[in-house]
């Protein structure tokens, strides 16, 4: 029995003094309750840092290339239509993808980026005179000429992913989202309709009215 009441009161001791050091800040490295000699390969297996050294593999580099034909999952990316800007038959698309909602807030996120990477060389209104022309940067096309305004729209979405053939225009897949470009296809649309547009296009009466229209 004496020896019962011993292991009970070094155990209440032993979980006074581990809990009583909770939240506790230490300067010495925490105990190793459980040592590698005691498990080994266990609690510290190799691995592989990003960009570092290997010796397992023949090159030495712990980065390996995907085999070919690799797809990251949700990247297998099928749609013809929202990532290529063609229909089923491999023709340029003459609309928006109808999966998308195509209403004010996504010309106005189309707005925002044309101005973020379109409109130092285009120009805020498309046509052609951005800034970069001041520091000589050859003349960019604008927008609202015949054969602009006839491109479709996946011509445009393609020109905006893959850059020009002249090398004018880098691509810009790798800086917006199939959505965004489809937005900016969305509002350089609303650009080349408001070059056009009439005082008979106001149907707003109200609007009408502030323009002294009937």
């Amino acid at each position: 029995m004496r020896h019962l009441y011993l292991a009970t009161f070094l155990a209440c001791v032993l979980a006074v003094s581990i809990l009583g050091r909770r939240g506790a800040r230490f300067t010495a490295p925490p105990l190793d309750v459980f040592p590698e000699w005691l498990f080994p390969g266990m609690k510290y297996q190799p691995r592989l840092r990003p960009q570092g050294d290997s010796s397992f593999f023949a090159d030495g580099r712990a980065d390996r290339v995907p085999p070919d034909g690799t797809v990251a999952r949700g990247q297998l990316r099928e749609d013809e239509h929202l990532f290529r800007g063609r229909t089923a038959d491999g023709e340029w698309a003459r609309a928006l993808p109808a999966g998308l909602n195509v209403d004010l807030q996504f010309v106005g996120r189309g707005r925002d980026q044309f101005l973020i990477y379109c409109a130092p060389c285009h120009g805020q209104t498309g046509d052609g005179n951005g800034i970069t022309k001041r520091y000589g940067i050859g003349t960019t096309p604008t927008f609202h000429d015949d054969a602009r305004r006839k491109l479709t729209d996946g011509e445009i979405f393609n020109t905006i992913t893959n850059g020009t053939q002249n090398q004018n225009m880098k691509s810009y897949a790798d800086t917006l989202e199939p959505e965004d470009r489809w937005a900016v296809v969305a509002y350089v649309r609303a650009l080349q309709r408001a070059r056009q547009g009439v005082v008979n296009d106001v149907t707003d009466p109200a609007a009408r009215r502030s323009l002294g229209l009937p």
